[in-house]
C-alpha cells in the first residue's frame, strides 16, 4: 500500500466509522465493518485508483459489510423488524466532526477512564492493540481484553451518536486520549521510524477540534498549546539518516516558528484566566524550552519550578522523571541523581527505558563513564523503538 493511500485511510477511518455508528447504531459491529472496508480499499486502491469521494466509497462498503453482519444475528423471522431500526438515528450532527462526536462516545461514563482511553486510542485514533498497551505499560492481552469489553459496555448502554450533554465530565479522558494519540505519533513506542507524523497530526487536529468547542476550557487550551509547541521541534528531531537527535544537539533554526508563536500565544492568553492544570503547566514548560536561543540559555530553574507546581497536580512518575532532569541541569548531576533514587522504585517506570536513559546520562554528567556505559545498554534493551536503540547503543559505544 503506497503512503498516499495509507495516510489517506488513517485519516478517513474515524469519519467512516462515526458515520456508520451515527446513522445505524451497533458501535462494535460497526468498527468490523469498517475494518473490512478499509481492507478492501488497501487492496483496491494502490491499483485501481483512489475513487473520485474516498470517505462515500468507504462508507457505502462499510455500510453493506454492517448490513451482512447484522443479518447474520438476527433471524430471519425478525429481520424485516430490525430494518427499520437501522434507519438514521437523529438528526445530523451538523457543524460538529463525526470525529469529534465518535471521541465523546467512547468516553462514556459507563466506562473506567483507562477503558474510556483504550477505547478511543483504537477507534479514534487507529492504534494497535500492542500500541495502546504499551502506552498503558501493561501486557497486550490484558488491553484486548480492556477494549472488548469497552464495546460490549458502550453497546448495552444504548447511547447514540450524538454530541453528549454531559460532555464536562467526559472532558479529562478525551484530552488524555488526545495526548496519548499525538505522544504515539511524536515519539513512537515502536517500529522503525521515530516519528508518525500522521498520528501526530490527527492529535493536533482533535485538540483543534476541541479547542472550537470548548474554546474558554483553560485545560482545552493548554492542550492544544502543549502539542503546537511540542510538534514545532519536529523537524530537528531526526538526521538525515532518521537517527533521534536529542533536543540539547537540535538546530533550533529548523523549528517550526508559526507554531511556536501560535502556542507561546494560546498559553500566554490561558494561564491568567485560571484554574491552573497540569496541560497549561506543561505547555508552559515546552514555551520556556521553545524560547530558548540554545540549550545552553535554558531558564531550568523556571522548568523546576514549573515542575514542582506540576508534582502537587499529577501523580505521573514520567513527569516525575523529567523534574528529575530539570533538577540535574539546573543543580548539578549528583542532586539529580539523589532525587532519581526517590523514584526509581517506583514500579510503573521500573522496567521503561527512559528511567535507564536518565540515570545513564547523570552518570555520565556526574563523570562515571562505566555506570553511564550499562545504564545506556540496559536503556536499549527496553526499548522497542528502533531508533531509540539506536541512539542509546551510540551513546553506550562512544563511552
Amino acid at each position: 500500500m503506497t503512503g498516499r493511500v495509507e495516510e489517506l485511510l488513517r485519516e478517513l477511518a474515524p469519519q467512516v466509522l462515526g458515520a456508520l455508528v451515527r446513522r445505524y447504531g451497533h458501535f462494535a459491529t460497526a468498527e468490523d465493518a469498517v475494518q473490512e472496508a478499509l481492507l478492501a480499499a488497501a487492496q483496491q486502491w494502490p491499483s485501481d485508483g483512489v475513487p473520485e469521494s474516498p470517505r462515500g466509497w468507504l462508507i457505502t462498503v462499510a455500510s453493506r459489510r454492517l448490513t451482512d453482519l447484522l443479518r447474520r444475528e438476527q433471524s430471519r423471522r425478525r429481520r424485516e423488524d430490525r430494518v427499520a431500526h437501522w434507519a438514521p438515528q437523529g438528526d445530523p450532527v451538523g457543524d460538529t466532526d463525526d470525529t469529534l462526536v465518535l471521541l465523546f462516545l467512547c468516553c462514556h461514563p459507563s466506562l473506567s477512564p483507562a477503558s474510556q482511553i483504550a477505547l478511543t486510542l483504537r477507534a479514534v485514533g487507529g492504534l494497535t492493540t500492542a500500541e495502546i498497551a504499551r502506552a498503558f505499560l501493561v501486557p497486550e492481552p490484558t488491553m484486548t481484553r480492556r477494549i472488548t469489553r469497552a464495546k460490549a459496555s458502550v453497546k448495552e448502554t444504548g447511547a447514540r451518536f450524538t454530541m453528549p450533554t454531559d460532555r464536562e465530565e467526559r472532558l479529562g479522558a478525551v484530552l488524555k486520549v488526545v495526548y496519548l494519540i499525538f505522544n504515539e505519533g511524536y515519539a513512537s513506542t515502536t517500529g522503525p521510524s521515530l516519528q508518525r507524523v500522521e498520528l501526530a497530526a490527527e492529535g493536533i487536529r482533535l485538540a483543534r477540534l476541541l479547542y472550537r468547542l470548548l474554546p474558554d476550557d483553560p485545560e482545552v487550551a493548554g492542550l492544544l498549546a502543549l502539542l503546537l509547541l511540542t510538534d514545532a521541534r519536529r523537524p530537528a528531531r531526526t538526521g538525515q539518516l532518521g537517527e533521534l537527535v536529542p533536543m540539547a544537539e537540535q538546530d533550533r533554526s529548523l523549528w517550526i516558528q508559526p507554531l511556536i508563536r501560535e502556542g507561546i500565544d494560546l498559553i500566554t492568553v490561558t494561564l491568567p484566566r485560571g484554574p491552573v492544570g497540569p496541560y497549561q503547566l506543561q505547555a508552559a514548560i515546552a514555551a520556556v524550552h521553545d524560547e530558548s536561543p540554545s540549550a545552553d540559555a535554558t531558564d531550568w530553574p523556571q522548568i523546576v519550578a514549573l515542575y514542582e507546581v506540576l508534582l502537587q497536580l499529577t501523580d505521573n512518575p514520567m513527569v516525575a522523571l523529567n523534574h528529575v532532569v530539570a533538577v540535574a541541569m539546573a543543580r548539578g548531576p549528583t542532586e539529580g541523581l539523589e532525587l532519581l533514587s526517590t523514584i526509581e522504585a517506583d514500579e510503573r517506570i521500573t522496567k521503561d527505558h527512559r528511567l535507564s536513559a536518565v540515570r545513564a546520562h547523570l552518570l555520565e554528567l556526574s563523570g562515571d563513564t562505566p555506570g553511564a556505559k550499562a545504564a545506556y545498554e540496559q536503556a536499549a534493551t527496553r526499548t522497542t523503538s528502533i531508533p531509540q536503540q539506536r541512539y542509546l547503543r551510540s551513546r553506550a559505544n562512544r563511552l
